[in-house]
């Protein structure tokens, strides 16, 4: 498994809390480990962001990513569910 941040990622991440960016590295390392497991509540996307991903992080805040040839893990953005799906 590869993982790619694009630069709005990094821009949106930046802002995040050290308590949400100490809650993402959690996810990432289980995403690693176990890309099924539960806890992440990894969920196919329709709409507008049909084909991409949505991965829980803490309480509302979501990060948003597609897969690429079925190694490549492309995350796009990261935040509230309201700031994503608004």
């Amino acid at each position: 498994m590869q993982i790619i941040f694009s630069r709005k990622f990094e821009k949106l991440f930046k802002k995040q809390s050290p308590k949400i960016k100490r809650e993402f590295y959690k996810r990432l390392e289980l995403l690693e480990k176990d890309p099924k497991n539960r806890i992440l509540k990894i969920h196919k996307l329709s709409g507008s962001l049909k084909g991409k991903y949505s991965m829980n992080v803490s309480g509302d805040v979501r990060v948003i990513y597609e897969i690429i040839d079925g190694q490549v893990y492309f995350f796009l953005l990261i935040g509230t569910h309201a700031e994503l799906y608004s």
